[in-house]
């Protein structure tokens, strides 16, 4: 008798149990493809979502060879890039005892930063390195984006509107515009569809803002979400117009401690910035450059290798 009386408990109990399972690989692990995107910028919606707004117009890649230099045009070493219409310069800095790499970006054309998702799709749990992805649309420079897919917030990409729901009044998002201006906004300030209209190329919403109109717009308190207050950082920020740049710390080893948020905004203010951003961090952290790994990316601190992530900023 005493078995019969627990046999509900216990069956309610297993249940509740896979159904927690379920959740948690439905949230992390299983990935689902919501839309394929066509070179990174046309949306084929054979496999709409339904936070994807439908009838958003996509844009083409470009046709035209304008651009387009010789081979004999291009400079490259191993920590510098220029083609007459892209200048890279990577530079690597020893501060608050951490190793920072820091690419100086000049462009021609707002064109030139772009962004691109794991395996071309929009989905959830849809990932790869951010080597892998920058390989894939010919990078020339590429860091680790938002993590789209692990958070909520609005999704533009590449003049596409993904995502338009928000993740709160409070949200700041990053805003590239299609002349390559760049703007740090709150999601309660906008909609995803008013930020389109108003020429957003790209919207990443990790956050927060680090540097708003040349003054530090976060605390000495101020992190992440649970975040240690010293973590391998990406960023990225604008100094003047098409003049870019894109940083990532290291971290969590004994060779680089890594930096707080406001380690970081203290760091870009140095650097000139106008405006600048938190990006994903952690082992997300990765710069690759001419198809190379430049930093030391690490979870734990007991293994240097890449972290699968979402989605990438990339120059090419």
């Amino acid at each position: 008798m005493k078995y019969k009386r627990l046999r509900w408990p216990l069956a309610y109990g297993m249940l509740l149990a896979v159904f927690t399972v379920y959740v948690l690989l439905d949230a992390f692990v299983i990935p689902r493809s919501y839309v394929v995107v066509d070179n990174g910028q046309s949306a084929q919606e054979d496999a709409l979502s339904s936070d994807v707004q439908s009838g958003v117009g996509s844009s083409s890649p470009s046709e035209s060879d304008d651009s387009s230099v010789s081979s004999a045009d291009v400079t490259i070493t191993s920590d510098a890039y220029d083609d007459g219409n892209i200048s890279i310069q990577i530079t690597q800095y020893r501060e608050y005892d951490t190793t920072i790499y820091v690419a100086g970006v000049t462009l021609s054309s707002a064109d030139e930063l772009k962004t691109m998702f794991a395996d071309n799709t929009y989905g959830k749990n849809v990932t790869e390195t951010t080597s892998d992805i920058a390989d894939a649309c010919g990078a020339i420079l590429a860091i680790n984006g938002d993590y789209y897919s692990a958070r909520s917030g609005y999704v533009i990409r590449n003049g596409v509107l993904y995502r338009d729901t928000s993740a709160g009044q409070d949200q700041e998002d990053l805003v590239i515009y299609d002349d390559g201006t760049m703007a740090v906004v709150s999601e309660g300030d906008y909609t995803a569809q008013e930020l389109l209209d108003g020429g957003a190329e790209q919207v990443l919403s990790f956050g927060p803002g680090l540097v708003e109109n040349g003054q530090i717009s976060v605390t000495t308190a101020e992190e992440v979400d649970k975040a240690k207050v010293s973590n391998p950082r990406t960023a990225i920020g604008q100094i003047d117009s098409l003049h870019y740049v894109l940083v990532v710390a290291d971290g969590r080893t004994s060779e680089s401690k890594g930096l707080s948020l406001y380690e970081m905004a203290e760091f870009l203010q140095g650097l000139g910035v106008k405006n600048a951003y938190n990006l994903d961090g952690g082992g997300s952290s990765t710069m690759v450059f001419n198809g190379a790994v430049v930093n030391n990316p690490t979870t734990n601190g007991k293994k240097i290798t890449e972290r699968e992530v979402s989605d990438i900023v990339y120059i090419g």
